[in-house]
């Protein structure tokens, strides 16, 4: 018998991308699998009941089909357990998946994660954790911690993935460049106190971003030397330039080369705490709450195939 696999998607997610690329999925995973859970849920609880019952009947592996939101429920799911996640990527940014090296074709995504299955290939990487204590929700509740697999930002990249996702067109990166232009005029610095063992700051500045991986925003590399397998987050922080100086820099975020900009301060640590006033924080693309954060590497922390 092959191995018990369960295939996740959000049928709304994308504008209804993932589920008219679910039955193709399906078609080309079956023949690698001994048994396959489709799971096609509308919410995190319904999502979450329907993988509960799928791992009390055996499960080898949970293989997602969507962006960085859903793999951002998967990885809330998978963080600390012994079952291996692989994404199958169908979203606006898969930035995780591109950390992962999964293909961007979905076909050869299903492919590799059937010979991942076939042989039995899996590995640990690092995730960050924010604590609930640090970051309470809206309506000021504890929710548990929150585990984030690629990045999390506050200041204008926040501003901007919020109003990239309130975009509806265009798709892919050019809605987040979009959504950089409709932030560039109002966006202004607020003083931002960040903690860690390696060092403290406090300054003026217009976004700081804690990487478990390099990319976000699908495809930035605002944190180009991250490395989820090293126990360490890399720390980017940008600090006050004015809108002429803030024009010049957004174009070296493309590339990593905005680290050796002066404005840019850079650092490695296990632990992070930040402090600033009236942001939002995202990680994964998902808006989370407002700091302060306390954040933590915590290394190994989720299974994934290849």
């Amino acid at each position: 018998m092959g191995p018990r696999v369960a295939l996740a998607f959000h049928p709304g997610s994308g504008k209804g991308a993932a589920a008219k690329l679910a039955g193709a999925v399906v078609s080309r995973l079956r023949p690698h699998v001994g048994r396959l859970a489709v799971i096609d849920a509308d919410t995190v609880d319904d999502f979450r009941a329907r993988l509960d019952t799928a791992r009390t009947e055996g499960l080898d592996a949970l293989l997602v089909l969507g962006g960085d939101g859903a793999a951002h429920q998967a990885v809330q799911y998978c963080a600390g357990t012994d079952l291996p996640l692989g994404l199958i990527p169908s979203g606006t940014g898969n930035d995780l998946a591109r950390a992962l090296g999964v293909p961007a074709d979905p076909a050869a995504a299903v492919d590799t994660a059937a010979a991942s299955l076939g042989a039995g290939r899996v590995r640990r990487i690092d995730l960050g954790r924010l604590d609930a204590a640090a970051a309470p929700t809206a309506d000021g509740r504890a929710a548990g911690p929150t585990w984030f697999g690629t990045v999390l930002c506050t200041g204008f990249d926040a501003a901007v993935n919020a109003r990239a996702n309130r975009l509806r067109w265009p798709a892919g990166p050019r809605r987040y460049d979009l959504a950089i232009v409709g932030e560039l005029a109002s966006f202004r610095a607020r003083t931002v106190r960040v903690s860690t063992e390696a060092g403290e700051w406090e300054l003026p500045a217009m976004l700081v971003a804690v990487g478990n991986t390099s990319w976000y925003g699908a495809g930035i590399p605002v944190c180009p030397d991250a490395d989820p397998g090293d126990g360490l987050f890399d720390v980017t922080i940008v600090g006050r330039v004015g809108y002429r100086e803030l024009l010049r820099v957004l174009p070296r975020l493309r590339t990593g080369e905005h680290i050796d900009h002066p404005a840019v301060t850079t650092a490695r640590a296990r632990t992070v705490r930040i402090t600033v006033q009236d942001w939002p924080v995202f990680a994964d693309g998902e808006p989370l709450c407002s700091p302060p954060v306390s954040l933590t590497c915590v290394p190994g922390a989720l299974p994934v195939l290849g």
